[in-house]
């Protein structure tokens, strides 16, 4: 049956579904339309179809009502690493076909778990979709006979490295856990994490894999939803091929909402290894998912935080200055919700007085309500947030599977728009009386170690199982008894013959237009007319890059400032401008720019770019902003110092570039630099370094060249030149033998594993060479280092490597990974050994499957308006041609073996390679002691030698 919604908001009619233009014009929305099939196969499995020829890609998702609240106790964890397990194999589809088939037919792929569900997805070239939907069937039909004890052991701990890079290895990282078992009574299915407990997870066995497949995985508990480039009728007959003759199985009916009510405020702490600053949240138990009250609920959260005249942002960033941020945001779930109020504060500051200032926001929130234009802020961005989540088929395929499992209709977005819009102040505040005000909650208390003083009064040490560094030891790979055979499923015909390409997808580059301005802006377009929305960037090079060495920072707080209101507007009433338009408006700075980026509606695009000229062209210079922004920035160098992936990345650049070199420098700068920062030295920067002839502006999406242009208005016109020096640094010689750093993070559950050094310029030619050889290397779960690291050994969760480009510098090579902290030596010898060889393994096979994914996955690269934005920012900032995707085709296309080891020989020998690693000093750093080069040598967080060895 086919069913044809609409979709309203206000007097705009959107589109699920669009279909592309057969000529440029731009578009308000409202000629746009919903079209959707929907229907429901014998066996329950529900299917919904989106047609969009608009590129030639399609997407798969799969959604099965299945998530950790489904789990029993003692067996937490489950469902996501069933939705691990379900990437192995399948009784027609080999070990690792997943990560390895998607990747070579040039898509892309992944899975999730939540609370309430699994999402398995793939976007692939059009002509792989059949290819897909056989290997989803098997999987969904056909896996359970092709687990074996050892594919069921080897995952384990490849989702126990999932936990300690996610969780254990994290600041703050174990918060969820001590929320969700106080908020909720034992047995409740939200009292433990989706990633669950290492140890119940341990204990899994085959008897427990089968069990949840049965119960679960039936096609009557899933949604299937292809969008993309289809012929319906095609598509439908494959359906019923793949998916018909599987049976119907387990359960199927939705779990009925079950919401808490407690009884008294808990309250706990937890002294963190990896946290430097102390961090309050107050969690209140609200209601389930399309609850009455959810959208009220939803809106206090942004009401309360979000923003210069929100109560808590006025108290505790403005007023009392305990922290640089605070937020608040309701989660309403399937079973149950909750509303959190989080504060990280300034280091060392006492919780308790946070709590007050809190609690009296609170109240004075009660007396004095809030200014109904933060409501009418919230309102305006639907319609722009909207367009943004369905300009991918991707989005447009999970928004469908979402609302069909989960309120029962793919076009129920209908109602929840309305519903959002139809929230009052009124019911704002009731709602805010009713979950919030002296209601009882769950606080929680992070804290640095040795700061448990700093957690408020009467607080409980947090129950926290802490997994040692040689716990649950590296697990060895389980040899069958016996030869392990497959018992094939009976099926109506033979499904381990693996289907053909279709049609070769017909791939459209854009057209892309050049201009400059009088005054020297370069500007580069692409008019895409799927949806009324625009997105733009506008990057002034130099960035970090134009920094005082002896001053870092000041690049870096330029773009904070200059979001902080105009000479004309106050910081509050900038906000207030670029909400109302429902527009996004951002700045931040690069190693080598900065940049302003915005998104928003195709008929507010001039309204918006006036805003970006006043933000440009006439800073204010927020003295209060300022301060607050010296503070926030001094905070997050503190809390980068216990991160071990920012410490990798600030110690290898400083060994990469050397100590005379800007990039060696965080851009974000020093403690000591940003305390000596002053407003002047900004307004110096910008008096320096802003003008037009160093400035480039993309755009991309509904609006003519002229239009784009003219858009520009005093940036074109009033803007003056001017001479910007570009230093130049020199760079050191590579090195002629491995060089080892390591830093010492004690009590690390995990090593970072870095390696890189220098490349070629951004527009060199061997930069495509060094892309086309890193292939089969690390650019995917393809790739050798994630196959044999994770895969084949289980150190990890993942490892890859990739070339870097770079406007002002040399590029870099970088592999890396993140492994368990007992497994360091092993994974570093096994990287070596990876890499070492990889010229000299490198066959005919691998040269063909790059060849074949690189040029498939072209497909996928002008889909969205983020893509085509991306082409044009790569063209501007590398001064590469307009053409340049094509040279990158044509090094695919003309690639040898001997072009490949030739390349590999060149850039991947790992004589001239910097390795840093980051972990657990006592057990870690004298394994890796060798006599000669490759010795590590001991670091401090910055890269300085931390004493003689």
């Amino acid at each position: 049956m086919k069913l044809f919604k609409k979709i309203s908001i206000g007097i705009v009619t959107l589109g699920v579904i669009i279909t592309s233009c057969t000529s440029p014009s731009e578009k308000s929305g409202d000629d746009l339309s919903v079209e959707y099939e929907k229907y429901t196969l014998d066996n329950g499995l529900d299917v919904i179809l989106h047609q969009d020829d608009s590129d030639p890609i399609v997407a798969v998702s799969i959604l099965v009502h299945v998530g950790s609240n489904r789990e029993k106790p003692g067996r937490t964890g489950f469902a996501h690493f069933f939705e691990h397990m379900l990437f192995q194999r399948s009784e027609n589809v080999p070990d690792g076909g997943f990560f390895k088939n998607i990747d070579e037919w040039g898509g892309t792929f992944n899975g999730g778990t939540w609370t309430d569900g699994t999402i398995y997805y793939e976007v692939v070239p059009k002509d792989a979709l059949e290819k897909v939907l056989w290997m989803e069937s098997d999987r969904m039909g056909f896996f359970i006979n092709a687990v074996s004890l050892a594919s069921l052991e080897g995952e384990k701990p490849v989702v126990q490295n999932e936990k300690r890079q996610r969780v254990d290895n994290q600041p703050y990282g174990h918060t969820q856990s001590v929320i969700l078992k106080a908020l909720y009574p034992e047995g409740h299915p939200y009292n433990w994490t989706v990633i669950g407990e290492l140890e119940d997870l341990q204990g899994a066995t085959l008897d427990d894999v089968k069990e949840f497949y049965e119960q679960w995985y039936g096609p009557n508990n899933a949604t299937l939803v292809i969008a993309g480039d289809i012929k319906k009728d095609e598509v439908k007959e494959m359906i019923a091929k793949y998916f018909g003759e599987i049976p119907s199985r387990g359960v199927d009916k939705p779990m009925d909402p079950q919401p808490v009510k407690l009884t008294e405020t808990k309250t706990f702490y937890y002294e963190d290894n990896f946290a430097q600053l102390p961090e309050i949240r107050m969690t209140y138990p609200t209601v389930e998912q399309y609850h009455p009250d959810q959208w009220a609920l939803d809106a206090l959260g942004q009401i309360l935080s979000d923003g210069k005249r929100a109560a808590l942002y006025k108290a505790v960033v403005e007023e009392t200055k305990v922290a640089p941020d605070v937020s608040s945001y309701n989660s309403s779930n399937e079973l149950a919700g909750t509303f959190t109020i989080r504060v990280r504060a300034n280091g060392g500051t006492d919780l308790d007085s946070v709590r007050t200032v809190l609690n009296e926001a609170l109240n004075k929130f009660d007396k004095e309500g809030f200014d109904v234009k933060d409501l009418e802020r919230i309102k305006a961005g639907l319609e722009t947030s909207f367009y943004n989540e369905i300009s991918s088929v991707l989005g447009k395929a999970f928004q469908l599977a979402l609302y069909n499992e989960y309120a029962g209709d793919p076009s129920f977005i209908e109602k929840d728009i309305a519903n959002i819009k139809a929230v009052t102040k009124d019911d704002v505040m009731r709602v805010f009386r009713k979950y919030i005000l002296d209601q009882d909650k769950i606080v929680t208390n992070f804290v640095p170690i040795g700061g448990g003083d700093l957690a408020v009064e009467g607080a409980v040490a947090a129950d926290i199982k802490e997994e040692g560094i040689n716990d649950f030891g590296q697990s060895e790979v389980i040899e069958e008894e016996g030869d392990f055979t497959i018992v094939k499923t009976e099926s109506s015909f033979d499904r381990s013959a693996e289907p053909s390409f279709g049609d070769k997808p017909l791939v459209t580059p854009p057209t892309i237009w050049t201009d400059e301005t009088s005054n020297g802006i370069a500007i580069y377009g692409v008019e895409a007319n799927e949806l009324p929305l625009v997105n733009f960037s506008m990057r002034i090079m130099g960035g970090h890059y134009l920094d005082n060495p002896e001053k870092v920072g000041v690049a870096n707080l330029m773009t904070d400032i200059m979001m902080e209101g105009t000479a004309n507007k106050t910081p509050e009433e900038l906000e207030d401008a670029i909400g109302q338009l429902g527009a996004n408006l951002n700045m931040f700075t690069t190693n080598e720019f900065i940049q302003v980026s915005g998104n928003c509606l195709t008929r507010n695009f001039e309204a918006t770019m006036e805003l970006v000229q006043e933000i440009i062209l006439e800073p204010r210079w927020d003295e209060k902003e300022f301060d607050r922004i010296i503070n926030q920035t001094l905070q997050s160098i503190k809390q980068r110092e216990t991160n071990p992936n920012s410490i990798a990345t600030v110690v290898m650049n400083k060994k990469l570039y050397g100590e005379n070199h800007i990039l060696s420098h965080p851009s974000v700068g020093y403690e000591d630099h940003v305390k000596n920062i002053s407003i002047d030295d900004l307004k110096a920067f910008y008096a320096s370094n802003f003008a037009p002839n160093v400035t480039n502006f993309h755009i991309a999406g509904n609006v003519s060249q002229a239009r784009a242009i003219n858009a520009l208005g005093r940036l074109k016109d009033g803007w003056e030149q001017k001479e910007v020096a570009m230093p130049s640094y020199e760079v050191p010689s590579l090195p002629s033998t491995p060089q080892v750093y390591f830093v010492d993070v004690p009590e690390a559950k995990q090593s970072v594993i870095r390696m890189s050094r220098l490349t070629v310029d951004a527009d060199d030619p061997a930069y495509n060479e060094i892309m086309v050889a890193n292939d089969r290397l690390g650019d995917g779960s393809s790739g050798r280092l994630f196959q044999i690291l994770r895969e084949e050994k289980q150190f990890t969760y993942g490892a890859y490597s990739f070339p870097g480009r770079s406007a002002m510098a040399p590029g870099t090579f970088t592999a890396f990974s993140s492994v368990k902290s007992s497994t360091t030596k092993d994974a570093l010898d096994t990287f070596k050994e990876v890499i070492g060889t990889y010229g000299d393994t490198y066959t005919t096979d691998d040269l063909e499957k790059t060849q074949t994914a690189m040029i498939k996955e072209n497909a996928r690269n002008f889909e969205t308006l983020n893509n085509l934005l991306g082409i044009l920012q790569n063209i501007s900032t590398y001064n590469l041609p307009l053409d340049y995707i094509n040279n990158e085709q044509k090094v695919v296309t003309e690639a040898t073996i001997e072009s490949i080891q030739s390349t590999v020989s060149e850039y991947f020998d790992l004589s001239n390679y910097i390795f840093v690693i980051v972990g657990d000093k006592a057990t870690q750093f004298d394994q890796l002691r060798v006599n000669g080069p490759g010795d590590p040598v001991l670091v401090d967080r910055y890269g300085n030698v931390a004493g003689a060895m």
